[in-house]
């Protein structure tokens, strides 16, 4: 799987970059003060961008209306067994 960069990224490489990049970048804020507790942030592995909702849906979805070609890692805040899925997910044409 590409990325806009050119990059080729595969399931672990999408984890481990999601990975840091959220303890590296993004838990601090979006950990801080307690409110985000088992909400889903959804991570751009390119951009470092995010989004944060209450159902991995709503985080991709989220998202993806700012970068549409994200390459998304999904963790759970504040939680110490992450729920991840890397990869990019293309809405299907609707059928006539």
């Amino acid at each position: 799987m590409r990325g806009m960069s050119g990059r080729l990224h595969d399931k672990d490489e999408i984890a481990r970059r999601g990975k840091d990049l959220y303890e590296r970048r993004i838990r601090k804020e979006v950990e801080a003060d307690g409110a985000n507790e088992g909400r889903f942030v959804a991570v751009d592995v390119e951009s470092s961008d995010h989004e944060i909702a209450d159902n991995a849906l709503e985080a991709g979805a989220g998202l993806r209306r700012r970068r549409p070609d994200a390459v998304v890692y999904l963790v759970r805040a504040g939680r110490p067994s992450a729920f991840r899925l890397g990869g990019r997910f293309r809405a299907k044409p609707a059928r006539a």
